[in-house]
């Protein structure tokens, strides 16, 4: 099998060679086609890959091209990880809602949508490429803000493309530890959108176990959201919120907690240091990946945990993998028929009551080799239907601005989000990211 990836130039790359690298079973991944626009990333991941194979019997052989449709062509499967404007781009996504006094998040709030809007049309057209050079493959879509991509995205490979994100199965593991169960014998009772979803239940042997959890201060402290959110929120809510959740529920203080530089800043620096490291020593790739990994994991949402006092992120947790774990397991069920039962972004039909059939939602899926099929779930209560209906009328709101450039649906979009605060500042967002991203800049009619 041929798998493409797009974005084959970016940091997190190894991560899912990594996973093809400790996959043995029949038919594997046998050849990875990177793709990136540009050359000198492609060039430093490729050292950092050709470093970790050393030693293996039969790597998975790893081609690179600047070309898109040479990419595409064959593929059997197609990893999207893309980054409209670079985290230059996610800079500014952070710091001009920030300068407004709003949060400055890469895919919630203000940031989220303006990553978007940029992101969308160049979504689209890869996608239009996809149905045209290799129409029969699975496009796991992993762009940021996920779900919005994925949904923008079916519209033209419809049931071919499939959002993941490492968030909830991170929050399951979490949980199912912290009673002491394995993971892998739970069932999660988990709904909502990317980056906006609940841990309602917990499944095992045939009995709900999150109650016994929720009732437990001790076990409830070794997990992080619970940590995050305070026990006694979490308790109030009946459930676990996805760790982004804080982003809505303690808004005032995500923003205050910002100083210094932002996430996208600090990333900008790490990477440029990496990319420049392996230029000047391409011998020590693997080992500047490693250390730069290894400061990229311990920032990850560092503000929250400091203000929460909810500590250091557990080292077990890191060791268990992400998104690149839940891609293989995702393309073996596919590919080798092995059942199994994920948390993905997958079109909604009639699986969570009260959102459009259309509407692209985080939910439990059975996947197999003929296909993945979503999980009926039960009703949202009020306090959790009424958010996720708003974001998502955001996020087809913003992909209706972005595919027809228009500014005045742009500008809907952002007053319409949670966390913006007035039209008014709605209208100044979209003047500072149309004059801070070029990128943005481009979708709109002058």
């Amino acid at each position: 099998m041929r798998l493409t990836v797009l974005g084959g130039g970016g940091f997190r790359v190894p991560l899912v060679y990594g996973a093809l690298l400790r996959d043995t079973a029949k038919p594997r991944v046998e050849e990875v086609v990177l793709y990136d626009v540009s050359a000198d990333r492609l060039a430093a991941i490729q050292h950092v890959l050709q470093q970790l194979a050393a030693g293996h019997d039969d790597p998975p052989k790893v081609l690179t091209t600047t070309d898109l449709d040479t990419a595409l062509r064959d593929a059997t499967f197609v990893f999207s990880a893309i980054r409209v404007g670079g985290l230059a781009g996610r800079t500014a996504d952070e710091r001009v809602a920030l300068e407004l006094g709003l949060l400055g998040q890469e895919t919630t709030g203000p940031g989220g949508i303006a990553y978007g809007l940029r992101t969308i049309p160049v979504a689209v057209r890869v996608a239009e490429r996809v149905a045209a050079l290799a129409p029969q493959a699975w496009v796991i879509n992993f762009t940021n803000p996920a779900g919005m991509i994925t949904e923008a995205m079916r519209s033209v490979l419809g049931d071919r493309v499939v959002g993941i994100c490492d968030s909830p199965i991170g929050l399951i593991r979490r949980a199912a530890a912290a009673l002491g169960l394995d993971p892998a014998r739970v069932a999660p009772d988990y709904v909502g959108l990317n980056h906006l979803g609940w841990l309602r239940g917990l499944s095992y042997q045939g009995r709900d176990v999150l109650p016994d959890l929720l009732a437990d201060d001790v076990a409830l402290r070794r997990v992080e959201e619970a940590r995050i959110f305070g026990g006694d929120w979490v308790r109030t809510l009946g459930a676990l919120p996805n760790e982004y959740l804080y982003y809505y529920y303690f808004n005032r203080e995500s923003v205050a907690a910002i100083s210094g530089p932002t996430r996208g800043e600090s990333l900008l620096g790490q990477q440029d240091r990496f990319y420049a490291a392996v230029r000047e020593r391409p011998e020590h790739a693997l080992a500047e990946w490693g250390r730069a990994r290894s400061e990229r994991d311990a920032s990850y949402m560092a503000d929250t945990r400091e203000i929460t006092d909810a500590g250091e992120r557990d080292t077990a947790d890191l060791e268990a993998g992400g998104y690149e774990g839940i891609a293989l397991a995702l393309m073996a069920a596919i590919a080798r028929g092995e059942p199994s039962t994920m948390i993905l972004n997958v079109r909604n039909g009639s699986a969570v009551p009260g959102l459009p059939a259309e509407a692209v939602v985080e939910i439990p899926c059975a996947v197999d080799g003929s296909g993945i099929r979503p999980l009926a779930t039960r009703p949202l209560p009020g306090r959790f239907l009424g958010l996720v209906q708003q974001v998502k009328a955001v996020e087809q709101t913003a992909i209706e601005a972005a595919m027809s450039g228009s500014s005045a649906l742009a500008v809907e979009a952002f007053a319409l989000h949670p966390l913006v605060d007035s039209v008014g500042t709605a209208r100044r967002l979209l003047d500072g990211y149309r004059a801070r991203i070029p990128e943005l800049a481009a979708v709109f009619h002058p």
